[in-house]
């Protein structure tokens, strides 16, 4: 058995700050206990305008030079190192080969403050709610991944999600065709969308492949002038939402356990009775 956290933040446009409120968080949470912690999409940034993204974009682990600045990807590897614990780093903006666009990046960093995993958002949420709502258009300065991440970590087999993906079953299918046991998922859901779908969605991709759900999420008001939804959770197998943090920042806590998972999976066989496989193109 392993305790999870699913960090909650209002995130505002400057990095540093958000940063030390995430290290205060996760620090909270692994006092009580926890060695897996989620952290929500944009947790470092939520700028002015979706543009500001471009801004503070860092380049990806594969290409950083000696002389790089990469606050945001040095404080997920010194903080998982520093309390020992597995790390999911919500999102970070990373420089593409697009110009004028970033990778939407979910970063996971071991004990050990190695980066093992990265999986880039595949669904962009470009979306008109029109006056009451406002715009979204994620795709004019994001470029889509189309890889699908599950990691072997010792708390289980981990799958890697954001947000807008929670709308799209057959990610979590295939996810589930590659042995996930725990969804780990980085949001920043709307006020509007949050509060007609945000808990039947998670519950419904827990039930659906019988899994852990950890969802982090950005909630409250925003220097932006945009409000999100919060209600960070952690989920069970059967469904049951085993904690909550409804607004402000926080988090959600729980237990991972995998002999409940097993025993569930065991006696309610659904995943073996899968007669349409998915295919993702």
């Amino acid at each position: 058995m392993s305790k999870v956290a699913a960090i909650q933040m209002a995130s505002g446009p400057n990095v540093s700050a958000n940063l030390s409120e995430a290290g205060r968080l996760i620090q909270d949470a692994v006092k009580q206990g926890a060695e897996l912690v989620v952290l929500p999409e944009n947790f470092a940034h939520m700028g002015m305008s979706e543009q500001d993204t471009l801004k503070v974009a860092e380049p990806p682990l594969e290409v950083i030079h000696s002389d790089d600045v990469t606050p945001v990807q040095s404080f997920l590897s010194n903080t998982a190192r520093e309390h020992n614990i597995w790390l999911v780093g919500g999102t970070t903006p990373l420089i593409s080969d697009t110009p004028g666009k970033v990778r939407s990046a979910c970063l996971l960093f071991n004990d050990q403050g190695e980066q093992v995993a990265r999986y880039d958002k595949i669904h962009l949420f470009d979306i008109d709610f029109g006056e009451q709502g406002g715009a979204y258009n994620e795709s004019s300065f994001t470029e889509a991944g189309d890889q699908v991440v599950v990691v072997d970590t010792p708390f289980g087999k981990l799958g890697l999600a954001i947000c807008y993906d929670l709308r799209f079953p057959e990610l979590f299918r295939e996810m589930t065709s590659e042995g996930m046991e725990i969804l780990a998922l980085a949001s920043s859901f709307t006020a509007t969308t949050g509060k007609a779908h945000w808990e039947v969605l998670n519950r419904a991709r827990a039930i659906e492949n019988l899994c852990f759900v950890v969802s982090s999420a950005q909630g409250g008001y925003h220097v932006n002038g945009r409000e999100t939804f919060g209600h960070s959770m952690i989920i069970d197998p059967w469904g049951g939402v085993m904690d909550s943090l409804p607004r402000g920042s926080g988090f959600a806590i729980g237990d991972i356990e995998p002999d409940k998972l097993k025993q569930i999976r065991k006696s309610f066989p659904v995943l073996e009775h899968i007669r349409l496989p998915c295919h993702l193109t």
